[in-house]
């Protein structure tokens, strides 16, 4: 290690003489960014944790959270008694009382389902979204994606100036984090994946996949619309094409399966 720093000195050295004083500068700030973006790339998962866990706790603490006595979730409850967990990953469900037609998984099995969403969806439809939301974090997608906001510009600098433990964050840096997993977006590749994971996780646990592709017709059928507009549907469905790829599919594999499709309600 110290051949090494000698070594990188010297290299600097040589620049310098070379290098006008702005050039200099450029170079010294880049070899500073990269020993931090070094940093920040060694997160560990106790570190991502700590990270999701405070995410989770700022967005509860700011968003309206629907009492255990609502009917939001009282429905929350009874459509998911028994499911417990993801490929060992504790789950646990809430309800935002918020207009927008949104709900999210996060890496730590927190899911959150927003009242607007919960309006317009019966149960099997709900519930088939919930599966292709918790699918996400089975893949780890949603870590990957978190972890990515993690490594952002905005907080690489204070997350690569720690070592064993995580960075105190600002309440702007956790509501940065906190948009990122509400409204993470995922390739096609990914949303197929958790398509996939999350029909296996509902019929693993007695639910009916169907509702998924009964969810999927319903956003399709709002496409153009104002509520087509929601954060929910531009971020799943990226082409009219491509969600009617995906419902195609998942009919197949249901239908394959002998599974009866549940009467609309």
């Amino acid at each position: 290690m110290k051949k090494f720093s000698l070594k990188l000195l010297a290299i600097a050295g040589l620049i310098s003489i070379a290098m006008p004083v702005q050039a200099q500068f450029n170079v010294s700030k880049a070899i500073s960014s990269g020993v931090k973006t070094a940093k920040a790339v060694t997160l560990t998962d106790d570190q991502m944790a700590a990270y999701v866990k405070e995410s989770v706790d700022w967005m509860d603490k700011n968003n309206p959270v629907s009492p255990d006595d609502s009917p939001y979730t009282q429905r929350l409850k009874k459509l998911t008694e028994g499911i417990t967990q993801a490929d060992g990953i504790p789950l646990n469900f809430k309800v935002y009382e918020v207009i927008d037609v949104n709900a999210f998984a996060c890496p730590d099995g927190s899911v959150r389902v927003f009242s607007s969403l919960m309006d317009i969806m019966n149960d099997d439809e709900l519930m088939g979204i919930i599966g292709h939301e918790i699918g996400h974090v089975m893949k780890h997608h949603s870590k990957k994606a978190f972890r990515t906001q993690l490594l952002s510009d905005a907080m690489k600098d204070a997350i690569a100036s720690t070592s064993n433990k995580a960075a105190a964050l600002t309440e702007s840096q956790l509501g940065d984090l906190g948009s990122s997993l509400i409204n993470a977006k995922f390739s096609q590749k990914q949303e197929k994946e958790a398509d996939d994971c999350g029909y296996d996780f509902l019929v693993a646990n007695g639910r009916n996949p169907w509702g998924m592709v009964m969810a999927f017709e319903k956003f399709l059928d709002m496409e153009g619309g104002a509520t087509a507009k929601s954060s929910y549907v531009s971020k799943m469905f990226s082409s009219h094409p491509e969600t009617k790829d995906r419902i195609k599919r998942m009919s197949e594999r249901a239908t394959k399966d002998g599974i009866a499709r549940p009467a609309a309600n």
